[in-house]
Order: structure tokens, then sequence, then C-alpha cells
């Protein structure tokens, strides 16, 4: 990879604060998630997404919102999701999933997308600020922050959870322009969500809609001027 720098990225550069989403930007794609998960506890996929949904249907709020907002403590999250489970299929078999370490079990073994985390160091060291703006989970934050340590040392983490804010609500856009000093037009947010990445749009933000590693690497090689990927 080449870190070539337009002038105009040069001057821009230590204005500029590029924000990357984690699940499923800096980590693997959540499907793949899904399925290491399955491997590890024998609950598929769908199952544990339907049951997700059913929680989050009988609080009134989207499936991991109460986790991700700290409102919720993860051991009564996951007592809810382990009830949910047994109500939609009762002879499943529970034993394998360690509903009392449900963060250290999913992200156990799970290493960080290293062309996006390159990038990040890239950035870094090419005079942007970057940051990491997360909907997370308060008890999951040694396992994530472990994950995505080969991003290198990061100017900002928001993190959803100790702000009791997430995207895509318009606040926690807000607080992270309060964090890095910064104006939304000098904000840029990859992530993986479409709502996330409109309500970024709508704050003034750019935003870069993570389909895949090299579309992203792409099309964020673009708005910074940086050479991230090998370009066709």
């Amino acid at each position: 990879m080449s870190t070539g720098t337009t002038g105009e990225a040069r001057g821009r550069a230590s204005d500029m604060v590029v924000w990357f989403d984690f699940g499923g930007v800096l980590s693997p794609p959540l499907g793949e998630l899904f399925r290491a998960f399955e491997k590890k506890t024998g609950i598929g996929p769908e199952q544990l997404r339907l049951a997700m949904e059913d929680v989050g249907r009988d609080l009134g709020v989207p499936p991991l919102a109460p986790i991700e907002s700290g409102t919720m403590p993860e051991a009564e999250w996951t007592a809810l999701l382990a009830a949910a489970l047994r109500r939609r299929w009762p002879g499943l078999d529970q034993s394998r999933a360690r509903w009392d370490a449900f963060g250290r079990q999913w992200f156990g073994g799970v290493e960080v997308n290293a062309p996006v985390a390159e990038a990040a160091r890239r950035l870094g060291e090419a005079g942007f600020r970057v940051g990491v703006l997360s909907n997370n989970v308060r008890e999951w934050e040694p396992y994530w922050r472990a994950v995505i340590e080969p991003a290198g040392e990061l100017d900002f983490v928001v993190d959803s959870c100790l702000h009791g804010v997430r995207k895509p609500e318009p606040a926690i856009y807000a607080l992270a322009q309060r964090t890095a000093a910064a104006g939304a037009s000098d904000c840029v947010l990859v992530d993986d969500l479409a709502e996330n990445c409109r309500a970024a749009e709508e704050a003034g933000w750019t935003a870069v809609h993570f389909r895949d590693t090299a579309q992203a690497l792409r099309e964020l090689s673009a708005v910074t001027g940086i050479r991230l990927c090998r370009l066709p």
C-alpha cells in the first residue's frame, strides 16, 4: 500500500477526524461473528437474532439498545435472551452458552479486520485524527479493546454505553464532535449500518457505508486523499 497524500489532504489532515465503527468494520462481519458463536454454542445465527429481536420487542426498544445504552447490565440482558430462546425453541440445548460471560465467549478468538486496522494506522501516521465511534457494551470493553489493538493508538473513543446515547441518535454525533473539538464537516464515519451513515450525513458529516473491506477503503481513500488500498 502507498500513502500518497494530496496537498489538499495534507492541509486538512489535522482538522479531519475519521471515526471507525467497531462491530462489522474493525471487527469481522457480523454474520461471521454469529456463525462463530454457533460453533461455540450450537445456537444458530437466526435463532440468536430472533431471540434478540424478541427481547427488544418485549422492552419496546431496538434489540441491543438496553446494553448499548448502558441502562441494563449484561447479565440481566442475557437472562432475557436465554428465556427468549427457551420460549421459541423449548428443546434447544443452551448448555454450551456462557450466559454469565457472554462477551468473553462472543469475542473469544475474534481477530481485527487487518486491512481496516492498517488503514487506521496509516491515517494516523498521515496526520489525521482517528477515533472509534461504537455502539458497545460496558462489560465487553476488555474484549473488543483487545481485538482492535492492531489499529494502534487512537485519538478518541466514544462508546455508547458510557454516555447513554447510541447511533443513530443525533446526540452521539454531537458528543463525538465535542470530544474531538471538531466541526461536523471535519468528521467522517465508516459504518456498516446504513441508518447510522444516514444519521451522520444528516448531522453534516461525511459517511462511508461499509459493505466490504475493499469498497470501503476505496471510498475512504477518495475522501481522505490517502491511498489505503490497491486501487484497480
